[in-house]
């Protein structure tokens, strides 16, 4: 009789030990807080051509986006947007962090007079 290869998710958990658990988590949560934007489009269950749609662009165009390191902040701001999300700038400092704002100045000039 062949040995079953497959395991449950569950019971490989079952029997990690709290401290390799919480391990686990802590680095899943990680993870999860960082991605790149076709890993966060893709957990948000969308296709480019989904997302071009919504953004009235092309595939390539949303392809380009999510390969580029340098963005305008109002085209990531779009982007984020299209999937459900609001976009934040924070500026890390080491006595505290400050949410940049001007940016609110954005809607104003998208925002229907």
């Amino acid at each position: 009789m062949a040995r079953k290869v497959g395991r449950n998710y569950a019971e490989l958990r079952s029997r990690l030990s709290p401290a390799a658990r919480a391990r686990a988590k802590a680095l899943a949560d990680g993870m999860l807080r960082e991605m790149p934007l076709q890993d966060i489009r893709r957990a948000r269950h969308l296709t480019q051509e989904q997302l071009a749609e919504t953004l009235a662009a092309t595939q390539p165009e949303i392809s380009k986006i999510e390969k580029r390191t340098d963005l305008y902040i109002s085209t990531l701001r779009r982007y984020i947007e299209a999937m459900g999300g609001t976009l934040d700038i924070v500026a890390r400092f080491p006595d505290g962090d400050v949410r940049i704002n001007q940016f609110h100045a954005l809607d104003a000039e998208e925002s229907p007079a």
